[in-house]
């Protein structure tokens, strides 16, 4: 077995920051991941969860395969002290990828910078397929980790946007909020709202990425003809979701698993309508008529963090960062 065989690239959370990727090829990343697992040529099985009863930590497992890329990989995903507040909390997260045509390791690589532009490049696309035609204004819910780049992703996404909206409450995020859309897109401005009612009745977009804690929740009612709302984390009301025309999924099986803090008094979730990558492969329409409502679920798919992740792994070796370890000798 020679070196290659032993030696697994590690690449730290530092040598990630050091690279730099638009938020376009970002978008075009993830977009190729979902189209290739519509065409059935990746597999993203459905992950394991291990939860204590008191709920203090919560850990996932999830193993893929992207058939564009040729490339294997596990995710895991630790995060501890979900009863206490987000600074006393512990996350780690770690992607390990191996080349399924020599069958060498590629890397293995910390998750947490794979997941911050994943998620929200995911939102975009949920939003540039769903918008009504003519959607100009889009309220983003939260600051944290999830809303700070949901913004710079959704005028990627869709350019014309005119409006952007941001209802917050940590003076940290927001700023945080401001400096990413200031770096990205530094001609555009940002409207902080104190009343979320009345941003929710003005948007065409509704982005919810706040956390557990959140009051805030957006009811059906404040939603407009043709509005799309995107759940990512936490800010929607279970009834935008219950009284949506029309209900879109990155994969309905992980919303019936994830998403059960929507379901109705009886514990059910609606039917998903169309899920996003048929939506992208051009075999199913996440809109169907402009005065549609339509409420979409971003729930992670480990593909698009392979493909990602690969991604950043190509871009670590052309500038040969990261620390070799011969961790099979």
């Amino acid at each position: 077995m020679d070196r290659d065989d032993t030696t697994l690239r590690v690449l730290s959370t530092s040598d990630l920051a050091g690279l730099d990727i638009t938020l376009a090829d970002v978008l075009d990343t993830v977009e190729q991941a979902y189209r290739t697992l519509a065409a059935g040529q990746s597999d993203n099985p459905r992950k394991l969860t291990v939860k204590p009863a008191d709920g203090h930590s919560v850990a996932y497992a999830m193993l893929g395969r992207d058939g564009a890329r040729n490339v294997v990989a596990v995710k895991t995903s630790y995060k501890h002290g979900l009863d206490v507040g987000r600074e006393q909390q512990h996350y780690y997260t770690t992607l390990t990828l191996y080349d399924d045509v020599t069958g060498r390791p590629v890397a293995m690589l910390d998750c947490a910078r794979i997941g911050s532009l994943r998620t929200p490049a995911v939102s975009a696309l949920l939003a540039r397929e769903c918008a009504a035609p003519g959607a100009r204004t889009a309220l983003v819910i939260g600051t944290g980790t999830q809303g700070r780049l949901a913004l710079p992703f959704l005028l990627t996404a869709l350019p014309g946007l005119e409006r952007l909206l941001l209802s917050g409450t940590h003076p940290d995020g927001i700023a945080a909020v401001r400096a990413e859309l200031a770096r990205h897109f530094p001609d555009r401005e940002l409207e902080l709202v104190t009343d979320l009612e009345a941003a929710a009745r003005d948007a065409d977009l509704v982005v919810a990425t706040a956390g557990g804690h959140t009051r805030a929740a957006v009811e059906a009612d404040w939603l407009k003809p043709g509005a799309v709302a995107i759940l990512v984390g936490h800010g929607l009301a279970p009834a935008t979701l219950h009284r949506a025309d029309r209900v879109i999924a990155t994969s309905a099986a992980q919303m019936r698993v994830t998403g059960t803090d929507m379901a109705d008094a009886d514990g059910e979730l609606p039917p998903v309508d169309v899920e996003l990558p048929a939506v992208l492969a051009g075999d199913g329409a996440a809109r169907t008529a402009p005065e549609q409502r339509i409420f979409a679920y971003n729930s992670g798919l480990v593909v698009t963090d392979i493909a990602l992740g690969h991604r950043f792994a190509q871009l670590a070796a052309d500038q040969r960062l990261g620390t070799e370890v011969a961790l099979w000798r």
